[in-house]
């Protein structure tokens, strides 16, 4: 495979800049995380959902109004619409459903609601438990897995860097769920896990070149932050492509789908991204920095590093054949 570019782009040459960058980041979610913390959907904590549709004119402040006179606290509320029909969402730290249910009809009562234009779903704090506990449970085996696979088809350090590019992508997609307070729903769950599927086919892909190139080294690309670079430059389109490719569903998802659709897509949009800035932000500058610490990759990168920006600018790398002087044309002679 040769490099879509006639001069490579020298990515590992930037790579502070572009680790800094992902502290940066990775530091921003933290804090989020620390300072707002995660907002819990009523799968994880428990608590009652009650869905008004066909509201009218009914607006966020009225529909509030309504419920906290019935006793309700600490409402989440957000507007819906089906089928061109305005609702609402509403989430609450209610547990048993016969409280649920009369809260939701005194509220309705109130607004001039007909009975049928909500319905109410409880779920308890053990179901709620049940999910944290399988989520978890699910995260651990898959990162196992991961592990695994990569250490066995290529080797230990590739798979730690790409659990760390994995775990960058999903601390910052937390992060901006903590900054804007959106609830962790089990479709943000499920999204996180497609995520990390995204993110480790991207990395991988790389992997896989520079495990293929580091086998076969050329007159241009002999230390491993060379090979690295020129991996990267040969499949760097094709990632950015399947990327775009696979974000306008999801984009589509999350414009004009409902809102279950909506927490799986927005999670989605930001790990995709992420995912693939990860891949040769992250994942690849960190492999080449420890890969370079073994004695054979620190050997070459004492003997050829210094060559490395006047033959990266030669083309993609591949070695010219010695041919014969054009006829007619001499050699000029050297004195």
């Amino acid at each position: 495979m040769r490099s879509h570019f006639s001069h490579e782009i020298n990515f590992l040459g930037h790579r502070r800049q572009l680790l800094s960058v992902s502290a940066i980041l990775v530091t921003l979610a933290m804090i989020g995380l620390i300072a707002r913390g995660l907002v819990f959907g009523i799968e994880f904590k428990g608590g009652s959902e009650i869905d008004f549709q066909s509201t009218g004119d009914v607006t966020i402040e009225q529909l509030r109004s309504a419920l906290e006179a019935t006793g309700e606290q600490d409402l989440t509320v957000q507007t819906t619409e089906t089928s061109d029909e305005s609702g609402f969402l509403v989430r609450s730290d209610t547990t048993d459903p016969n409280t649920a249910n009369e809260h939701a009809s005194a509220a309705a009562e109130a607004l001039g609601l007909a009975d049928s234009s909500y319905t109410v779903t409880t779920i308890g704090p053990d179901w709620g438990a049940d999910t944290v506990r399988s989520s978890a449970i699910a995260f651990l085996v898959a990162i196992a897995l991961i592990i695994a696979f990569v250490s066995i088809r290529y080797e230990f350090k590739m798979s730690i860097t790409a659990v760390v590019a994995l775990l960058h992508d999903l601390v910052i997609t937390l992060g901006v769920y903590a900054w804007t307070q959106t609830a962790i729903t089990p479709n943000v769950v499920a999204a996180l896990l497609t995520i990390m599927g995204y993110s480790l086919y991207d990395t991988v892909v790389e992997f896989d070149r520079m495990n293929d190139n580091a086998k076969r080294r050329d007159d241009v690309h002999r230390t491993y932050f060379q090979i690295a670079n020129f991996s990267v430059n040969e499949v760097i389109v094709r990632t950015i492509n399947t990327t775009l490719t696979s974000l306008v569903p999801v984009l589509v998802m999350y414009l004009i789908g409902g809102s279950t659709l909506r927490d799986f897509a927005f999670a989605m949009l930001i790990g995709e991204a992420l995912g693939t800035y990860s891949s040769f932000a992250v994942a690849t500058p960190l492999l080449a920095l420890w890969k370079t610490r073994e004695p054979k990759w620190a050997r070459l990168e004492a003997r050829y590093a210094a060559a490395a920006p006047r033959d990266a600018q030669k083309g993609t790398g591949t070695p010219k054949k010695k041919g014969k002087a054009p006829k007619g044309k001499a050699p000029k002679a050297t004195k």
